[in-house]
């Protein structure tokens, strides 16, 4: 038989060294006497030692038991503090984190989180590069992503953050001397401002109206005078009255609810959603 003590024994066995007698410390760990007894007397034979003095009433330890609790009891302290620690790391992250989002939006909604975090984890040093043109999911230069639209990749770990709608607006100038489109095909006749990003369509506007089994996209190839890649640049070109442009809520709402803004055509959005991206 092995002479190896297993782990349960240290804790029954400084349990029973601090206890009067065999009865009491069968109480505590709420086991009967005779289990106490047994317990003990196998550790014993198979240690080949005697760890306890029995007596009628009290007991005491042998030189051998007084070992055996004296490291039994540093043992058990160490495998707390072990825990301890272990808890402590897992509830405080560290190490290298680094991001990568589209720039309007890193700029405008992932800075001020990434700010937020790291007040909050000072241990995490957070890399956040912005992106006109985002690399691929693929690259492994970056351990979260933030991106618009559905995974490309079925191996992709994606979570969604929130929906996005984007909007048909223009400044009420504008509107004032151009007047305001009643339907998606008469954008054709007013000045659009382009924005050329990704890997979108340029100048080619997909409004969905309706929902369910109604709702229904249609194609509008529209003109303008201006272009940019920029989408704050064009957002100020629309303030300025140069035309209708189209952009994510999260981008003109402030405009949108002061006025400096107006909405066209309500009834038509260009779908899109944002995901959380983390490769897998």
């Amino acid at each position: 038989m092995s002479a190896s003590l297993q782990p349960a024994e240290l804790g029954f066995f400084t349990q029973l060294a601090s206890s009067p007698s065999l009865s009491a410390a069968g109480r505590d760990m709420g086991i009967t006497t005779a289990a106490v007894s047994k317990h003990l007397a196998q550790m014993e034979k198979r240690l080949g030692v005697a760890l306890v003095n029995r007596t009628t009433r009290r007991m005491s330890l042998t030189p051998e038991g007084e070992v055996l609790v004296e490291h039994a009891r540093r043992i058990l302290r160490e495998i707390d503090d072990l825990q301890e620690l272990l808890s402590s790391q897992k509830g405080t992250p560290k190490g290298l984190l680094r991001v990568n989002a589209t720039l309007g939006f890193g700029r405008s909604h992932v800075s001020p989180v990434v700010s937020r975090f790291v007040q909050q984890y000072p241990d995490v040093d957070v890399q956040l590069q912005l992106s006109v043109n985002p690399p691929p999911l693929s690259d492994d230069a970056f351990d979260v992503c933030i991106r618009f639209g559905e995974p490309p990749d079925a191996r992709v770990i994606a979570r969604r953050v929130a929906p996005n709608r984007r909007v048909l607006c223009a400044s009420p100038d504008y509107l004032a001397r151009h007047g305001h489109p009643k339907e998606p095909r008469d954008l054709m006749s007013h000045n659009c401002i382009g924005i050329r990003q990704g890997d979108e369509a340029y100048g080619l506007w997909r409004l969905t109206t309706g929902r369910g089994a109604k709702e229904h996209t249609e194609s509008i190839k529209t003109r303008g005078n201006v272009t940019t890649n920029d989408g704050e640049i064009a957002v100020n070109w629309a303030l300025d009255g140069l035309g209708i442009v189209m952009r994510a809520e999260w981008d003109v709402n402030r405009y949108l609810a002061s006025g400096r803004l107006v909405q066209v055509l309500p009834k038509g959005a260009s779908r899109n959603r944002p995901c959380g991206m983390m490769r897998g």
